[in-house]
């Protein structure tokens, strides 16, 4: 086998195509501003896709100490939640020319903080991210390095002087109208299943507030894990009190999931002996049986006008302190409740 020849560079393209660096430089990098006859352009991508060029991403960071990436850090990927999330600021990120790097922290403060311990070495030029533990100071060395950032959250956020821009599903008002769907088909004894990490707070907020309004008492069970068997485990428990539910809201659509498996092996109908609502409309919601009544949060919109805010940071359109801005949520009535 012959050794590799010499990497083409711009000067060989330039050279061949009988134009200057510069404006293969132009052309290749498919500068707006840069306007050249349509002939120009068409000899310089032919004469680099014939010597098959490659950019050099190292010296374009180097040059323009921009890396056109853009990170978004999520605590399960394994959630059906995230990707159609992620699948929207792809699709945003990707129109404007910059790739999307994922990170998977598991909700665990170490491993969200040695993401952006990470980021800090110029892996990026943005960051969107949901971060169960991190405080606005801990972004500070980011906004040091003008690495702009969105976070997503379960409520208003007032992030003070930093640029640190919120991006947010009112949780609280979620949670207490799918409550409120709840008690409107007439039930009285409705508990909710959650978890001990993330956005629950502020859903588990929703709930009580719900029912106190109604002066009537609220059950929660809390375990360590927004997951199918921490949701089956805890509807189990509930089924087994001498005077269970008639309804239960699930903290996310995954646990309403392990909701309905626990009540058919109870002998429970849904929605006739137990109704079930979750939240998040995960894909899989519509297809389970019964399919899921559940909270929609707009996760491809989410990603999407999450990346777009980092955008308007990085090309100039936005500056200043952070913006808090709402996306709004759907309940979506279907027949498990």
């Amino acid at each position: 086998m012959n050794p590799p020849g010499p990497r083409p560079t711009q000067k060989c393209i330039a050279k061949l195509a009988n134009v200057s660096q510069a404006t293969v430089s132009i052309v290749l990098r498919g500068d707006p501003n840069g306007f050249f006859p349509a002939s120009t352009q068409a000899a310089v991508s032919r004469v680099a896709k014939n010597l098959g060029y490659v950019p050099n991403r190292a010296a374009q960071i180097l040059r323009t100490k921009k890396t056109r990436a853009i990170a978004c850090i999520v605590p399960d990927i394994t959630n059906p939640f995230y990707p159609a999330l992620e699948r929207g600021a792809q699709n945003r990120a990707e129109a404007d020319g910059y790739d999307l790097l994922i990170y998977n922290t598991d909700g665990v403060r170490a491993k969200e903080l040695k993401c952006l311990d990470r980021l800090l070495q110029g892996c990026v030029d943005g960051i969107v991210g949901i971060f169960f533990h991190l405080t606005a100071r801990e972004f500070l060395p980011l906004f040091e390095r003008n690495i702009a950032i969105v976070r997503i959250e379960a409520r208003p956020q007032n992030m003070g002087p930093w640029p640190l821009d919120n991006l947010f599903v009112d949780n609280v008002a979620a949670a207490r109208a799918a409550t409120d769907y709840l008690l409107d088909k007439g039930h009285r004894k409705v508990a909710m299943i959650a978890a001990n990490a993330g956005p629950y707070s502020a859903r588990v907020t929703g709930y009580r507030d719900a029912l106190k309004a109604r002066g009537l008492p609220t059950t929660i069970v809390s375990g360590m894990e927004f997951s199918e068997a921490q949701g089956y485990q805890s509807t189990f428990h509930l089924m087994r009190r001498a005077k269970p539910p008639t309804a239960i809201f699930a903290g996310n659509d995954i646990m309403a999931i392990g909701a309905l498996m626990a009540a058919r092996d109870a002998g429970r109908k849904v929605p006739d002996d137990l109704a079930v609502v979750g939240f998040d409309d995960i894909p899989i919601a519509r297809l389970v049986s019964p399919p899921l009544t559940t909270i929609s949060q707009s996760q491809q919109k989410l990603g999407n006008r999450a990346v777009e805010m980092i955008l308007e940071r990085l090309q100039g359109g936005m500056q200043g302190p952070g913006r808090c801005e709402e996306i709004r949520f759907e309940l979506l009535a279907r027949q498990s409740a």
